[in-house]
């Protein structure tokens, strides 16, 4: 009985770690997770838009530090413990949600069962089931209270292109016919179409660069720091002895979450929808290891620039 105690504990823990790889299966440039910066608005939502009407995950890795600046007002939504990532929502939901599996095979282990009372991996399967219910359940709600607690922000109108229909897309600047809201944080920016193409442009060829391990060229597309972090995953991809190839990168939808400037920078968060084909290949014989199909990814990026300059890549963020 104990041997099958045993058994079923290491099955149950063989299905967390599963869920746990899954969840970290994306090899694109940025798999990282939510990183970069976004200068005072670092630790703020984006806006939601049509292309991402969810809440972004916060952003995890950063240089900037939370301050009483980037912190304030929007702290309820920008505190990333709260209904943070990972595999049951992370924070207090996750932790808790964690805690009383931990408990339950504990007391499986020891002869207990599932909790004491409870039996057999089928109570484990039902309790992950009644748990990612209340995750979901929770997460709209907050959802919810966010959009209705949300302050209302000046808009600019975006001109609409000829000839761009619902499905055709000519490029970001013709997918901009709404409204797009002005960040909570410093100077409203008016951006033109001119800009919207260079966010589409910077989508590929940030991509390209990242596929071709080639850090000179993710310089010039790229913030010091988003280069770094993309360092560090080309670096881990060679220790395991991949690499990572990202083609057929085409933007679907996109939309304009904030423009702002604050200490002689613009900034702008977009929504993007692209489509790629994601695959990782050893480095020694070019097999596929993972990947190789087309697929679709929905996250905001930020883009930022000095006054005059061109725009770089300074923050990604996972939809």
């Amino acid at each position: 009985m104990i041997r099958h105690r045993w058994l079923i504990a290491l099955a149950a823990i063989a299905t967390v770690f599963i869920f746990v790889a899954a969840d970290h299966a994306d090899a694109r440039a940025g798999r990282g997770g939510s990183m970069g910066s976004r200068g005072g608005s670092t630790f703020s939502a984006p806006r939601a838009t049509p292309t991402a009407p969810s809440t972004a995950a916060p952003i995890q890795r950063s240089t900037t530090q939370p301050n009483a600046a980037t912190t304030g007002a929007a702290g309820q939504a920008a505190r990333p413990g709260l209904l943070g990532g990972g595999l049951f929502g992370g924070g207090m939901l996750g932790g808790l949600a964690a805690g009383f599996i931990g408990a339950g095979l504990f007391g499986m282990l020891f002869g207990h069962g599932m909790f004491g009372g409870m039996g057999g991996f089928a109570s484990i399967l039902g309790l992950l089931l009644q748990i990612g219910l209340v995750i979901v359940v929770a997460r709209l709600a907050f959802a919810w209270w966010q959009r209705r607690n949300a302050p209302s922000y000046a808009t600019q109108a975006a001109s609409p292109v000829p000839g761009a229909g619902p499905q055709a897309f000519g490029g970001l600047g013709s997918m901009f016919g709404g409204n797009a809201p002005a960040a909570p944080a410093g100077e409203p920016v008016t951006l033109d179409k001119a800009d919207y193409d260079t966010f589409e442009t910077l989508l590929a060829d940030v991509q390209a660069a990242y596929s071709a391990e080639d850090l000179s060229a993710l310089r010039g597309k790229a913030t010091p720091e988003m280069v770094s972090y993309f360092a560090e995953e080309l670096a881990d991809n060679a220790s395991r002895g991949v690499i990572n190839r990202v083609t057929d990168v085409k933007l679907l939808q996109g939309d304009l979450a904030e423009a702002w400037r604050e200490n002689g920078h613009d900034y702008a968060t977009v929504a993007m929808r692209f489509a790629l084909t994601d695959t990782t290949v050893e480095r020694a014989s070019g097999r596929t290891v993972e990947g190789g199909s087309m697929g679709e990814v929905t996250e905001l990026w930020t883009f930022m620039r000095t006054r005059g300059g061109g725009w770089l890549l300074s923050a990604i963020q996972q939809a």
